[in-house]
């Protein structure tokens, strides 16, 4: 069956082509806005059907960063768009029974979360060394298109959170809320403490607090792409419940407040290339940051990455920053930078994978939107995580 275009979207080609492109978001955002109109975000029940939860069952799949749908989900209009305004991601196997999926004794619970901020299924992973004793929690959320599972894969976070004793929860975006599965980090609204996205993630965090022993001073949240930047709000709206966070291949929060902004911060960076400091922030409320971003991302612009530690170092007290510079066997060279207090704590950290693109670095190729040339995210991530507690100034 064929598709025709619509009238926008054929307006948007030719403004694209001419390289009028903050005109043609605004005609994309005009149709999606009417699509939004449509459907009127009603939240409907999700069917547990494997060829919905793969992403690798996706026709024409997008980038994990913003990529919108067709109104009404039949046609796919993509491949029409020119090259590099979404990055196609590449079909992944069937996630069930991948060895990295769950370990040996573990579990890997399916759970659902209500409140009045909406409803989300979440997956709940178990190391098998609980036995109810207080452990850390890390939150992952995932990219665009993806869902836990193969966020789980890719990432490898439930092997490792089987080696090290930690629970993790993969919060699951609902198409309803957004078509392409994305986090809503660039709408001003879900920006906010207490409303929202953040509040219904917060909201499920303290639910998991309630079921499990947590470890309250160790709770911590991770996303690429989409996800990065919703941890970044989250990092921002609730550091007295996140002791550290990290965005791989993200922005920061604030960096958008619409369609618009969305696409223009992503592929340049914010408009006057400074990081300014969100409203959220409070001065004294700097949760430690990891970021990871490669130099040759062509769907998140890197100047992204940087922007995040910078609107960091807006808050709180001066940091001496020290560089080391290496390469993965056979893999990517990177630069790494951290950023210390006087006490010598490296409360920021920034990794620059030169050569990478828009992938999770060091990943399982069974999952979407990985990069197994490294350096491996996940491992440097959790060592990051550990090394903080959430400060009783923050709790």
């Amino acid at each position: 069956m064929k598709f025709g275009l619509p009238p926008e979207m054929k307006e948007a080609l030719r403004l694209t082509r001419g390289g009028r492109l903050a005109e043609a978001t605004t005609v994309l955002q005009r149709l999606i806005g009417r699509d939004d109109a449509r459907h009127g975000q009603v939240e409907t029940p999700e069917v547990d059907d494997p060829r919905a939860n793969n992403p690798g069952s996706m026709a024409g799949r997008g980038s994990a960063s913003f990529p919108p749908q067709p109104p009404g989900g039949g046609a796919d209009w993509r491949h029409v768009l020119p090259k590099g305004l979404f990055e196609p991601g590449k079909s992944a196997p069937s996630v069930h029974d991948h060895a990295n999926l769950v370990p040996p004794g573990g579990r890997f619970l399916k759970e659902t979360y209500r409140d009045h901020n909406g409803t989300r299924e979440y997956r709940l992973y178990i190391p098998s060394s609980y036995t109810g004793q207080p452990i850390p929690l890390v939150v992952m959320l995932h990219g665009c298109t993806q869902n836990a599972e193969d966020f789980a894969i890719g990432t490898r976070m439930n092997r490792i959170a089987e080696e090290q004793s930690v629970l993790v929860a993969y919060p699951v975006q609902s198409p309803a809320a957004n078509s392409s599965k994305c986090w809503n980090w660039f709408k001003a609204s879900e920006q906010r403490r207490g409303s929202g996205e953040p509040a219904l993630i917060a909201g499920m965090v303290q639910r998991i607090m309630r079921d499990y022993a947590v470890d309250s001073d160790r709770i911590y949240a991770a996303g690429l792409s989409a996800g990065g930047a919703a941890a970044a709000v989250l990092g921002a709206t609730y550091p007295d419940l996140f002791a550290a966070i990290c965005v791989h291949s993200g922005l920061p929060c604030g960096a958008a407040s619409d369609v618009t902004s969305a696409f223009a911060v992503m592929r340049n960076g914010s408009a006057d290339g400074r990081a300014q400091r969100p409203l959220t922030l409070e001065a004294d409320s700097r949760v430690p940051t990891i970021v990871f971003h490669g130099d040759r991302d062509k769907t998140v612009h890197p100047r992204n990455g940087a922007q995040i530690i910078a609107q960091s170092r807006l808050t709180g007290s001066k940091l001496r920053i020290g560089t080391q510079r290496g390469r993965v066997d056979g893999g990517h060279a990177y630069t790494r930078s951290t950023h210390q207090d006087d006490q010598g704590r490296i409360l920021l950290e920034e990794w620059v994978v030169h050569g990478g693109s828009h992938a999770w670095f060091g990943g399982d190729a069974a999952g979407s939107y990985t990069d197994a040339r490294g350096p491996d995210a996940s491992r440097e991530m959790m060592r990051f995580f550990l090394e903080h507690r959430r400060p009783a100034s923050r709790a």
